[in-house]
Protein backbone atom coordinates (compact mmCIF):
# COMPACT_ATOMS: atom_id res chain seq x y z
CA UNK A 1 0.00 0.00 0.00
CA UNK A 2 2.84 2.39 0.85
CA UNK A 3 4.38 1.80 -2.58
CA UNK A 4 1.11 2.69 -4.31
CA UNK A 5 0.77 5.90 -2.31
CA UNK A 6 4.36 6.86 -3.10
CA UNK A 7 3.89 6.12 -6.80
CA UNK A 8 0.66 8.15 -6.94
CA UNK A 9 2.39 11.02 -5.10
CA UNK A 10 5.32 10.97 -7.53
CA UNK A 11 3.01 10.93 -10.54
CA UNK A 12 1.02 13.91 -9.30
CA UNK A 13 4.18 15.75 -8.25
CA UNK A 14 5.58 15.26 -11.73
CA UNK A 15 2.41 16.58 -13.34
CA UNK A 16 2.56 19.68 -11.15
CA UNK A 17 6.20 20.29 -12.09
CA UNK A 18 5.47 19.93 -15.79
CA UNK A 19 2.60 22.42 -15.63
CA UNK A 20 4.76 25.14 -14.08
CA UNK A 21 6.09 27.76 -16.45
CA UNK A 22 9.72 27.22 -17.33
CA UNK A 23 12.12 30.11 -16.74
CA UNK A 24 14.20 30.50 -19.87
CA UNK A 25 17.75 31.84 -19.91
CA UNK A 26 18.18 32.31 -23.67
CA UNK A 27 16.89 35.68 -24.92
CA UNK A 28 16.57 34.65 -28.58
CA UNK A 29 14.61 31.53 -27.63
CA UNK A 30 12.34 33.61 -25.39
CA UNK A 31 11.65 36.06 -28.24
CA UNK A 32 10.96 33.22 -30.67
CA UNK A 33 8.48 31.59 -28.29
CA UNK A 34 6.86 34.96 -27.55
CA UNK A 35 6.44 35.68 -31.26
CA UNK A 36 5.07 32.22 -32.01
CA UNK A 37 2.54 32.50 -29.17
CA UNK A 38 1.86 36.26 -29.34
CA UNK A 39 2.94 36.81 -25.73
CA UNK A 40 4.94 39.45 -23.93
CA UNK A 41 8.16 38.61 -22.08
CA UNK A 42 8.88 39.11 -18.40
CA UNK A 43 12.62 39.58 -17.99
CA UNK A 44 13.89 39.36 -14.42
CA UNK A 45 17.34 40.62 -13.47
CA UNK A 46 18.35 38.85 -10.28
CA UNK A 47 21.27 38.10 -8.04
CA UNK A 48 20.10 34.69 -6.94
CA UNK A 49 22.78 34.06 -4.32
CA UNK A 50 23.35 37.51 -2.82
CA UNK A 51 20.36 39.83 -3.36
CA UNK A 52 17.84 39.55 -0.50
CA UNK A 53 15.04 41.42 -2.35
CA UNK A 54 15.62 39.13 -5.36
CA UNK A 55 15.17 36.06 -3.19
CA UNK A 56 12.01 37.55 -1.63
CA UNK A 57 10.61 38.37 -5.09
CA UNK A 58 11.13 34.80 -6.23
CA UNK A 59 9.68 33.23 -3.08
CA UNK A 60 6.76 35.61 -2.46
CA UNK A 61 5.75 36.36 -6.06
CA UNK A 62 7.42 34.55 -8.94
CA UNK A 63 7.21 30.98 -7.64
CA UNK A 64 3.63 31.18 -6.37
CA UNK A 65 0.79 29.27 -7.99
CA UNK A 66 -1.10 32.51 -8.70
CA UNK A 67 1.80 34.06 -10.58
CA UNK A 68 2.80 30.87 -12.38
CA UNK A 69 -0.76 30.10 -13.46
CA UNK A 70 -1.31 33.55 -14.95
CA UNK A 71 2.17 33.81 -16.45
CA UNK A 72 1.82 30.47 -18.21
CA UNK A 73 -1.12 31.84 -20.19
CA UNK A 74 0.12 35.38 -20.84
CA UNK A 75 3.93 35.65 -20.72
CA UNK A 76 7.22 34.06 -21.60
CA UNK A 77 9.48 34.11 -18.55
CA UNK A 78 13.17 34.96 -18.91
CA UNK A 79 15.75 35.26 -16.16
CA UNK A 80 19.08 37.08 -16.33
CA UNK A 81 20.92 35.94 -13.22
CA UNK A 82 24.06 37.52 -11.81
CA UNK A 83 25.28 35.18 -9.06
CA UNK A 84 28.41 36.17 -7.13
CA UNK A 85 29.44 32.93 -5.45
CA UNK A 86 32.01 30.97 -7.41
CA UNK A 87 30.05 27.72 -7.11
CA UNK A 88 27.01 29.36 -8.76
CA UNK A 89 28.82 30.98 -11.68
CA UNK A 90 27.09 30.68 -15.04
CA UNK A 91 28.76 29.52 -18.25
CA UNK A 92 30.67 32.34 -19.95
CA UNK A 93 28.28 32.54 -22.91
CA UNK A 94 25.32 33.02 -20.54
CA UNK A 95 27.24 35.61 -18.51
CA UNK A 96 27.95 37.54 -21.72
CA UNK A 97 24.33 37.36 -22.83
CA UNK A 98 23.15 38.60 -19.41
CA UNK A 99 25.63 41.50 -19.55
CA UNK A 100 24.29 42.44 -22.98
CA UNK A 101 20.72 42.27 -21.67
CA UNK A 102 21.70 44.47 -18.71
CA UNK A 103 23.29 47.03 -21.04
CA UNK A 104 20.06 47.20 -23.02
CA UNK A 105 17.40 46.91 -20.29
CA UNK A 106 19.06 47.51 -16.89
CA UNK A 107 21.47 50.41 -17.41
CA UNK A 108 21.26 51.52 -13.76
CA UNK A 109 22.14 48.02 -12.52
CA UNK A 110 19.18 47.64 -10.15
CA UNK A 111 18.37 44.31 -8.54
CA UNK A 112 15.85 42.88 -8.71
CA UNK A 113 14.50 44.48 -11.84
CA UNK A 114 11.46 43.09 -13.62
CA UNK A 115 11.12 44.33 -17.19
CA UNK A 116 8.10 43.69 -19.40
CA UNK A 117 9.00 43.39 -23.08
CA UNK A 118 6.81 42.93 -26.10
CA UNK A 119 7.30 39.84 -28.27
CA UNK A 120 10.02 41.62 -30.27
CA UNK A 121 12.03 42.74 -27.25
CA UNK A 122 10.76 46.33 -27.02
CA UNK A 123 10.63 47.54 -23.42
CA UNK A 124 7.10 48.26 -22.20
CA UNK A 125 7.84 49.00 -18.53
CA UNK A 126 9.75 47.97 -15.44
CA UNK A 127 9.38 47.51 -11.70
CA UNK A 128 11.27 46.01 -8.80
CA UNK A 129 10.39 44.06 -5.71
CA UNK A 130 7.16 45.17 -4.05
CA UNK A 131 5.72 43.71 -0.88
CA UNK A 132 2.31 42.91 -2.38
CA UNK A 133 0.29 39.81 -3.19
CA UNK A 134 1.10 37.88 -6.37
CA UNK A 135 -2.19 39.06 -7.90
CA UNK A 136 -1.40 42.70 -7.07
CA UNK A 137 2.03 42.25 -8.65
CA UNK A 138 0.44 40.84 -11.79
CA UNK A 139 -1.81 43.92 -11.92
CA UNK A 140 1.28 46.15 -11.76
CA UNK A 141 2.81 44.23 -14.67
CA UNK A 142 -0.42 44.34 -16.71
CA UNK A 143 -0.54 48.17 -16.51
CA UNK A 144 2.64 48.22 -18.60
CA UNK A 145 0.95 46.53 -21.54
CA UNK A 146 -0.82 48.87 -23.93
Amino acid sequence: MKKIIIIVFLIFSGINLVSAQEWLTNFEKAKRIAQENDKNIILVFAGSDWCAPCIKLEKQILHTEEFQGYAKKHYVLLKADFPRKKKNQLPEALQNQNKTLAEAYNKRGGFPLVVVLDKNGKKLGETGYKKVTPNAYLEILSTMIK
